[in-house]
C-alpha cells in the first residue's frame, strides 16, 4: 500500500491525516496554519518527504445535493498547485460531505471542550476523509473516488 496523506483544506488551516504503512487506518497528523501559498506548500513538502507520501487524498467539499460551489473551486485550484509542486504524488479527490460534522459529533461525544475542538476539528475531518478512502480501497471498489491524476 502506498502511504497516503489526506488534506482538509480550509481558508485558515489545512487538516492532515496519514495512513498507516499497511493502508488500513488513518491517524490525525497535524493542522497547518495557512499563510502564503509558497509556505503552505513547503510545510506539506516536509510531510511528503518525512513520510514518503505517494497519494494526496484531497477532501472535496461538495454541496449536499452533490453540486460543486465556490469552496470546491478553491480546493481544485489548490490541488493544481499540489500537482505542480509534487508531480510524483498522485492527487485523488474524495467527497467530504459530512466529514466535519462527523468529526464534530465524535469530539462532542468524547466531551472535548469547545476550545480544544476548534484546534483539532480540521485534523479530525482529515481522518474521516482518509478513512473513507482507505475503506473503499480495501473493498476493491473505487467508492466515491472522483478523479485521479
Amino acid at each position: 500500500m502506498r502511504r497516503a496523506l489526506s488534506l482538509d483544506i480550509g481558508n485558515k488551516t489545512i487538516g492532515l491525516a496519514l495512513s498507516d504503512p499497511l493502508g488500513l487506518t488513518a491517524q490525525g497528523l497535524e493542522t497547518i496554519r495557512r499563510s502564503i501559498l509558497r509556505e503552505d506548500l513547503q510545510k506539506l513538502g516536509a510531510v511528503v518527504e518525512r513520510y514518503s507520501i505517494e497519494t494526496f487524498v484531497v477532501g472535496l467539499p461538495k454541496n449536499m445535493n452533490g453540486s460543486e460551489g465556490e469552496r470546491c473551486q478553491l480546493v481544485r485550484a489548490f490541488a493544481k498547485h499540489l500537482r505542480a509542486e509534487f508531480p510524483t504524488v498522485e492527487v485523488v479527490f474524495w467527497d467530504e460531505r459530512l466529514s466535519t460534522m462527523a468529526a464534530e459529533r465524535s469530539l462532542l461525544e468524547a466531551d472535548v471542550s469547545r476550545a480544544k475542538r476548534r484546534k483539532v476539528i480540521d485534523k479530525m475531518a482529515a481522518v474521516y476523509i482518509l478513512q473513507g478512502y482507505l475503506d473503499s480501497i480495501a473493498l476493491k471498489g473505487e467508492g466515491n473516488v472522483e478523479e485521479k491524476k
